[in-house]
């Protein structure tokens, strides 16, 4: 009896402790989930310098560390709809048929920014050269050649303009900078609208190509009489100067925070899809930038990944936003804010 006794008492005992080990490897194993690991990104360059801020910071919030391949708005769609990666970045958004591909993905406006125009060009001028759309326009359609050309000098009054070759410069990758770029001039021409249009590989007539924001800015910065576009930042980080574009107000501005913030502020319906359109504000806003734009997060709605990654975009789109601003990215407003809030909580498991 006393023996019987005994084995049982040692049959629960060890039964318990098997119980414990299970309900510890099942805490260990969600904590892991939950908290530890990676996760992996690739695609807008334009957005490239914000991220790099992220993955210094985030590891920092719960243990995850953040991976990002900057190869291009084009790019990073390709490889989130290949599941590659746990998430895609693009500064355009989806296009129809990109939407049917990637077979369940969602885009989420997750940054704000503006697009510079950067030159390299010695004059007598103590601020930035004044530049228009439909000038710029004539610049990329290879219809205005000379930096002292007539169309130029109009609009820079007093100032030395070299009569020196203008060497334009553009995204020779997929890109989404390319596509605000020339969503902006083919809303302000024409002409360029019916000869190159809106693209994320844009077929420039002139020119020479630059892989990546970088690239552009490279060759800017090493080409005298270049001419490009690229993120804001990275014509702060380069030292590069940038042109004032003049809105549809008349008013010439340079992309900062306020007027970046100004292009956004212009357009109060965010829709529900997550598409934004911010270029060419109208003449309400005399102080926005008129070559702004929104840059996406893409993600697939379904992931085994979607705590991690849920609580990572959550943070990039409150907290992180912060991070920008030194960068001139702008946080983005709460009507977009709700929006992006509200796309993300359709990701799940």
């Amino acid at each position: 009896m006393t023996l019987s006794v005994t084995k049982r008492t040692v049959s629960m005992l060890a039964a318990a402790a098997l119980l414990a080990v299970c309900v510890a490897a099942s805490a260990t194993a969600s904590q892991s989930k939950h908290t530890g690991g990676q996760l992996v990104g690739a695609g807008s360059t334009f957005v490239q310098p914000l991220v790099s801020q992220w993955q210094a910071a985030y590891p920092a919030v719960n243990g995850t560390n953040i991976v990002y391949q900057p190869i291009g708005s084009g790019g990073g769609i390709q490889a989130i709809t290949n599941r590659t990666v746990d998430f895609g970045a693009s500064d355009a958004p989806l296009t129809p048929d990109q939407v049917t591909n990637c077979k369940g993905c969602i885009q989420i406006p997750w940054a704000l920014g503006g697009t510079s125009v950067m030159v390299n060009l010695k004059t007598n001028a103590h601020a930035p050269l004044h530049i228009t759309g439909p000038v710029l326009a004539k610049i990329y359609l290879g219809q205005i050649t000379s930096w002292d050309d007539p169309a130029i000098k109009a609009l820079n009054p007093g100032i030395s303009l070299p009569s020196e070759k203008i060497t334009p410069v553009y995204r020779s990758d997929g890109s989404g900078t390319s596509y605000n770029f020339t969503d902006y001039l083919s809303a302000v021409s024409a002409a360029f609208k019916s000869k190159v249009g809106l693209s994320t590989q844009p077929p420039f007539p002139v020119g020479v190509g630059g892989k990546g924001s970088s690239g552009v800015a490279g060759v800017v910065k090493n080409t005298a009489g270049a001419i490009g576009y690229a993120d804001i930042a990275y014509a702060v980080t380069n030292h590069i100067q940038v042109m004032a574009v003049r809105n549809a107000a008349g008013k010439y501005t340079t992309p900062g925070t306020k007027s970046i913030t100004a292009a956004s502020a212009a357009f109060k319906n965010v829709g529900t899809t997550g598409e934004v359109h911010i270029v060419n504000p109208p003449k309400s806003a005399p102080t926005a930038y008129p070559i702004s734009t929104y840059t996406y997060v893409i993600l697939p709605q379904t992931t085994g990944n979607a705590y991690p990654l849920k609580t990572f975009i959550f943070w990039a789109l409150t907290k992180g936003q912060q991070y920008g601003v030194k960068l001139r990215y702008v946080p983005i407003p709460k009507p977009v804010l709700v929006l992006s809030e509200k796309l993300l909580k359709t990701v799940h498991s």
